[in-house]
């Protein structure tokens, strides 16, 4: 059975045999030292959970090597110990990373005590260390798939960004592109990383709540608030406050962001003096803001103050280099999770995958793996568990030799497969008509007509 070890350091044998005694019927596993120098070479070798370390030794102060102690064994606990407690040296010993401080003679029901709370605390700290590093593991950026040139481009900027002390930064990107993940990324890689990550979805709130969610109120702001409430701004405060779908944000409440933005301060419901802040603010949105901006639906201002870091996250039709890697990774997801043993995607998943359009980018994705693996039988997933819209779709069109286009199995409605196969010469040609016309084997005049037929001119 483990035993948590415990070194008392003290030139007084009579304080080391009392505390010896005491420590081993509480169950742990003693060690001693007489002077620094032994204390040292112990705690270096037997890397010890606490430290009854006395003030004066016979070769210098316990007070001196408290940082030595630290670095050598930085989750030790140290407690003090002295016959004559001072409030200089108890100041000195706390500063210097001293759990805790006791006289002598030692009371051993005291020290019985701390000892107890020091490990429990040494355990608390362990297991929040535990979890962020693994949330820093989970949310980092090599976590997220992006081996497209595209993709690359986004996430060395949000790297920098996130190395950086930019205090407002903008996620622009079609629904399912990540925004989130990519705004935890950001999170976790900067120094705010031990602070808090606060994230509000601003269209599932109600308009006449988000403001109270946002900044809190004080007792009495209105009929309902019997105390003072702290709102998730001041809940972030150091850390980092995600505003998803910021475009759904109420007029009015956009003038009081942008103040916070600006003063690096706000005010709760109900209350009359500001309240500093330290928070870095990333907002999303799936619109084009500028354009909701120009329409009179976001504030230009505050489009402007966040735009000044900007993030496009491009759709998955655009990073098709990713598909399968994405595809990878969720698979390795759901075996785990699910219990199951898949392989991967049989060849003509991967080319369904491949010519698919993914209107819901890697969130459709993701629940396309999730579907068929919990239906697959085999060690692959085929086309049969997929959903009929991706694999029967118009996009995922095969050819054979000598037959052209092969029809789905369900049929297809010729006008989508013209919609289809103009938008994707002209996704593929960057929008240069010439060459979707080429691509399509018809005219200029023959493209920009069927462009204005479906609505795309």
């Amino acid at each position: 059975m483990f035993k948590e070890k415990v070194l008392v350091v003290d030139d007084d044998e009579l304080v080391r045999w009392s505390a010896r005694q005491a420590l081993k019927s509480w169950g742990y596993e003693v060690h001693e030292a007489t002077d620094i120098k032994t204390a040292l070479t112990t705690i270096d070798a037997e890397r010890p959970g606490a430290v009854l370390l006395d003030i004066h030794l016979p070769d210098g102060s316990g007070l001196d090597i408290l940082r030595e102690i630290r670095q050598l064994s930085p989750q030790t606990i140290v407690i003090m110990i002295t016959g004559n407690v001072q409030v200089a040296d108890t100041l000195s010993a706390l500063r210097g990373g001293a759990y805790d401080f006791i006289s002598k003679p030692i009371n051993l029901d005291e020290l019985q005590v701390t000892l107890r709370n020091g490990f429990e605390t040494k355990k608390l700290r362990q297991e929040v260390n535990k979890i962020k590093t693994e949330r820093s593991r989970l949310f980092s950026f090599e976590q997220i798939v992006g081996h497209s040139p595209s993709m690359k481009e986004t996430l060395a900027l949000a790297r920098k960004v996130a190395e950086s002390e930019a205090t407002s930064v903008l996620l622009l990107g079609e629904s399912g592109t990540g925004k989130d993940l990519l705004a935890k990324a950001i999170h976790y890689a900067s120094r705010r990383s031990d602070r808090p990550f606060v994230a509000i979805n601003c269209a599932t709130l109600p308009a006449n709540l988000i403001e109270s969610e946002l900044f809190g109120y004080e007792k009495g702001a209105f009929t309902d608030a019997k105390s003072r409430k702290e709102g998730l701004f001041e809940q972030a405060d150091g850390g980092t406050i995600f505003l998803d779908e910021i475009g759904e944000m109420e007029l009015s409440l956009q003038a009081k962001l942008l103040r916070v933005l600006e003063e690096s301060s706000f005010r709760r419901v109900g209350g009359l003096k500001d309240i500093p802040l330290d928070v870095r603010v990333i907002a999303a949105s799936n619109r084009d803001l500028r354009v909701e901006a120009e329409a009179g639906r976001f504030r230009l201002d505050l489009y402007y103050r966040l735009s000044v870091i900007q993030i496009d996250i491009p759709p998955l039709r655009k990073r098709s280099e990713d598909i399968l890697g994405l595809a990878e990774t969720y698979i390795a997801h759901f075996n785990e999770k699910l219990r199951r043993h898949i392989k991967g995607l049989a060849p003509e998943t991967k080319a369904v995958f491949l010519r698919y359009n993914w209107p819901g980018n890697v969130r459709e994705l993701r629940n396309c793996i999730e579907r068929a693996m919990i239906l697959e039988e085999s060690d692959l997933i085929t086309l049969k568990y997929l959903p009929r819209g991706i694999a029967c779709d118009f996009s995922t069109l095969s050819t054979e030799p000598d037959k052209g286009f092969v029809l789905p199995p369900g049929g297809v409605k010729l006008e989508e497969v013209e919609l289809s196969l103009v938008r994707q010469a002209m996704e593929r040609s960057n929008g240069n008509q010439t060459r979707a016309a080429e691509l399509l084997g018809i005219s200029r005049d023959q493209l920009r007509y069927r462009l204005k037929k479906i609505g795309l001119a």
